[in-house]
């Protein structure tokens, strides 16, 4: 599963954004504007960025809606992302920067960033969807977390998110356990 430049950047991006919400034992990662701007470092955006707490708020807020992707299958994941464009004001535009080809954005520049944001997610997911990929949309399989993550294994395999170590963690598991059933 190959995506073009733009949707690669843009799932990894909402990906990184979903994984910010509080899990488990995990912490709620974006709070701060100290923590938005360790977001944004790894997941830049371009045009206006006011780094302001109403920006931040707004951001938090669309987290909850973003997420229910995850929860979700491709038929049933086309009204969310009808839902987000329309509320977002989607208007695709071409556009070339930063040494990157031609690519769509899917509002201006001076869109709020969260609404920049929303649309970007699904827009992405436009091209999930388009595909008949959507099976590689994932929520880790790790019984302590509940991270999500796109599957790019080449076979649709994978079943551990990137953000902690889950997959060791639950082969230890799995073997300390088939350890203790042998010598018990």
């Amino acid at each position: 599963m190959v995506f073009i430049h733009d949707t690669a950047r843009s799932l990894a991006a909402v990906v990184d954004l979903v994984n910010t919400l509080p899990g488990h034992d995990d912490p709620d990662r974006l709070t701060t504007l100290a923590e938005l701007d360790v977001y944004l470092e790894a997941n830049p955006y371009t045009g206006r960025i006011r780094r302001t707490q109403a920006e931040l708020d707004a951001i938090r807020d669309i987290r909850p809606r973003v997420r229910r992707l995850w929860d979700v299958g491709r038929d049933d994941a086309v009204p969310l992302v009808n839902a987000m464009l329309r509320d977002g004001g989607a208007l695709p535009q071409l556009t070339t920067h930063d040494g990157y080809d031609w690519h769509i954005h899917g509002t201006s520049d001076d869109a709020p960033l969260a609404t920049r944001m929303l649309v970007e997610a699904a827009m992405a997911f436009v091209d999930v969807i388009r595909s008949d990929e959507y099976g590689r949309v994932r929520v880790c399989s790790a019984d302590d977390c509940d991270a999500v993550y796109i599957d790019y294994s080449r076979n649709g395999s994978k079943r551990y998110c990137d953000t902690g170590n889950c997959g060791n963690r639950m082969n230890v598991n799995a073997y300390r356990a088939r350890k203790a059933r042998e010598t018990a």
